[in-house]
């Protein structure tokens, strides 16, 4: 079972990192299953954050009598020292602790650092003396705020997207948080679901001992895959490598990752699936995005305002008005 160093925090964690975003969509009883049934197969490193409904809430009640048996991080998207107390405490009594083993930054649009006049740095440094959180880390979306807080110093840990489908930009990335010892935590290893093989995404990511990737895992069956591999990891066989070429190819250029910072949409567009639905279509069962339901959300695509909220919010500078324009009428396509 493969271990992996999160940089200077120290802390050691299985190569499976459990991310918890998903479970707020399952109930309590099968979200609080799948954390024990992750941890009793050897998986110890579980990420939530304060924005995702209910999730803390499933973990606590996971693993309260278990606490010291595992490593939790969480995230605050505070603007405020003060409203990242709040968030801390209010993540404290969900996950039903006294501390947290990593606090991060949630995919802030600037590198929050002592003095800024934010005090949300202060904020985390006081509450890590009270012993409520061990280390801190940040979370982004954005290339340079992601250098930026490699580079400042005050960060143990970075937690960024990174799959095989990552740019020359991301590899350096990667690589730039390893001479700095900084602790890299990859989300969206499946590219949001573009990424359908998990064989693939799991050979990959063994290539790189320092990077610890978390898997958003809702279903159990999911998680049964990501549990097979500790045992017998997948080689990165001709096969793997044709795959991920051909994955390579059919997804390089401009389209959207799903990560949602664009939304809410005053028009009430899904914007983090409808802008990328010609992907899914291509790479997932077409009968689920095909459906009366989904109809309907595409549909509203025809009221945007082309006012440009979306586009400002984009962490990677899409035209997502206009991907969204693409993508209704390629779904179109479908319903002939």
């Amino acid at each position: 079972m493969k271990k992996v160093v999160l940089g200077k925090t120290g802390l050691t964690v299985n190569k499976n990192g459990f991310g918890a975003l998903p479970i707020q969509r399952i109930t309590k009883s099968e979200a609080v299953y799948l954390l024990q049934k992750a941890f009793y197969h050897g998986v110890n490193y579980f990420d939530t954050a304060r924005a995702y409904s209910d999730s803390e809430e499933k973990l606590g009640a996971a693993f309260s009598y278990i606490r010291d048996k595992i490593i939790i991080s969480t995230k605050t998207g505070a603007q405020t020292g003060e409203d990242l107390c709040k968030d801390l405490e209010q993540s404290l009594k969900m996950l039903q602790t006294d501390y947290i083993d990593l606090y991060q930054f949630h995919n802030p649009s600037f590198c929050p650092k002592p003095g800024d006049g934010t005090g949300l740095y202060e904020a985390a440094l006081e509450a890590k003396a009270q012993g409520k959180i061990r280390h801190i880390g940040i979370t982004n979306h954005r290339l340079a705020v992601a250098h930026e807080a490699v580079e400042s110093g005050l960060y143990e840990t970075l937690q960024f997207p990174f799959s095989y489908l990552a740019s020359e930009q991301d590899l350096a990335l990667v690589k730039v948080c390893q001479e700095h010892q900084m602790g890299f935590i990859a989300m969206k290893a499946l590219s949001g679901g573009l990424i359908t093989d998990s064989a693939c995404a799991y050979a990959y990511m063994e290539q790189f001992d320092h990077v610890e990737p978390i898997w958003g895992i809702q279903r159990e069956k999911e998680l049964d895959e990501f549990l097979s591999y500790q045992d017998t990891p997948p080689a990165m066989t001709e096969e793997l490598k044709n795959k991920i070429e051909k994955d390579r190819k059919e997804l390089s250029g401009e389209f959207c990752r799903g990560c949602g910072y664009c939304m809410p949409c005053p028009e009430g567009i899904e914007i983090n699936n409808c802008a990328r639905m010609s992907l899914m279509l291509r790479r997932s069962p077409q009968a689920g995005w095909l459906s009366p339901q989904w109809q309907e959300k595409m549909k509203k695509i025809e009221n945007c305002r082309h006012c440009g909220a979306c586009m400002k919010k984009c962490p990677y500078g899409l035209n997502t008005p206009k991907l969204l324009e693409k993508n209704y009428e390629d779904y179109k396509t479908f319903l002939k």
